[in-house]
């Protein structure tokens, strides 16, 4: 899987089932606002529907949120944001493993999506869970 296929799957499980394609914006010029909210808001993107049903992704958030509250990615917490998300270790066999982690928050009505991979860092839980911990606080 690539990072943007782990964000967009960490999407899926926090939208229960259902995500906008993933895309790139190369610039964002000034609306008439400097409000981020509104300037977002001002862009249309449909949404696609999985198979996945709703209550199979309540469930796994559930475990993912519990992940960073108790887990493994305890290095993800946030104290004021409910962050979901699960660490991963990539085997690497030229040297140290990559250090993974794949998430999203806040958990009720998240706005954000990310997975982060850190090279050679071992386990995900070491660098990869406070490093989207960062992304998502400065979000």
């Amino acid at each position: 899987m690539t990072p943007i296929q782990m964000a967009n799957m960490a999407a899926i499980v926090a939208n229960k089932g259902s995500y906008i394609t993933p895309h790139f914006v190369k610039a964002v010029k000034n609306q008439g606002t400097e409000n981020k909210q509104e300037l977002w808001e001002k862009f249309s993107f449909p949404t696609n529907t999985t198979s996945i049903e709703r209550k199979h992704c309540e469930t796994v958030g559930e475990a993912m949120e519990l992940v960073v509250k108790y887990g493994t990615a305890r290095r993800a917490f946030i104290p004021d944001i409910a962050v979901c998300g699960k660490t991963g270790t990539v085997q690497n066999p030229h040297g140290e493993n990559h250090a993974v982690f794949v998430g999203y928050a806040p958990a009720e009505n998240p706005k954000i999506a990310v997975a982060v991979i850190i090279e050679n860092a071992g386990g995900g839980g070491t660098w990869a869970a406070p490093t989207a911990s960062l992304m998502i606080e400065k979000y």
